[in-house]
């Protein structure tokens, strides 16, 4: 559990999680590990699987009621994140699968491409490089012979 800050009406009690099941009022559904804040709301947090009213799934670590650590978020257009998360962003090393089937797996900082990765395009091209967001400079084009 995170260090309880002074004014921070998420941070939590030192009790031990509790397993629930819950249906917010926008239809979403919550099922998994959850503790009472200071304030006496209850928080996701531990791990747990979140499915929005428009189907879009995440199953993974939750602290303070932000995704955190590790988990997957799968959308109904067939994309998917499945790797590291900070502040309900991806954030760490990660693989993205795109609608298409074309798959980066590399590192993000704050749901970006950032840093060395590897894309491979839906026709099964390789191309490996540095990222940085919608830029990708130097890319090189792996071939196999």
């Amino acid at each position: 559990m995170p260090d309880q800050k002074e004014g921070d009406p998420l941070a939590t009690n030192e009790e031990e999680p509790t397993n629930v099941s819950y249906v917010f009022p926008n239809g979403d559904r919550y099922e998994g590990e959850c503790c009472r804040s200071l304030s006496g709301a209850l928080v996701r947090n531990g791990t747990g699987k979140h499915t929005s009213a428009y189907g879009v799934t995440y199953t993974g670590d939750w602290c303070n009621d932000k995704m955190q650590g590790r988990g997957t978020l799968q959308h109904p257009s067939g994309a998917a994140y499945e790797g590291e998360f900070k502040d309900n962003m991806y954030h760490g090393a990660g693989t993205y699968t795109f609608p298409d089937a074309s798959v980066y797996k590399g590192h993000f900082q704050m749901n970006r491409l950032e840093g060395d990765g590897t894309f491979v395009d839906s026709q099964g091209a390789v191309w490996k490089g540095e990222f940085h967001g919608t830029a990708a400079l130097g890319l090189k084009m792996e071939h196999s012979l």
